[in-house]
């Protein structure tokens, strides 16, 4: 799954969320966020949201092209180990 978005924040989480359960339900297993500029906490309660979905499915969910900012917004709130960047 790739984003052609820039921001996932509070604005437009739950939109970006539903697009992206979409995705996991057809069997996406890496999601690329390339072009992700802007985020706030809302970006990190999505991946963690779309983690457990995949979770659910038994499957699993890894996040490529991570910008630093959301990787380190992640580890500031102690929930880097629980999503899988690269």
């Amino acid at each position: 799954m790739s984003f052609a978005i820039t921001s996932l924040n509070f604005a437009n989480a739950k939109n970006v969320l539903q697009e992206g359960l979409k995705a996991i339900a057809r069997g996406e297993h890496e999601c690329d966020l390339q072009n992700l500029a802007q985020i706030d906490s809302a970006s990190v309660a999505v991946l963690l949201a779309w983690q457990r979905a995949a979770q659910h499915n038994h499957s699993s969910l890894r996040f490529v092209n991570t910008p630093e900012s959301l990787v380190n917004l992640a580890s500031l709130y102690g929930v880097n180990n629980l999503l899988t960047f690269s």
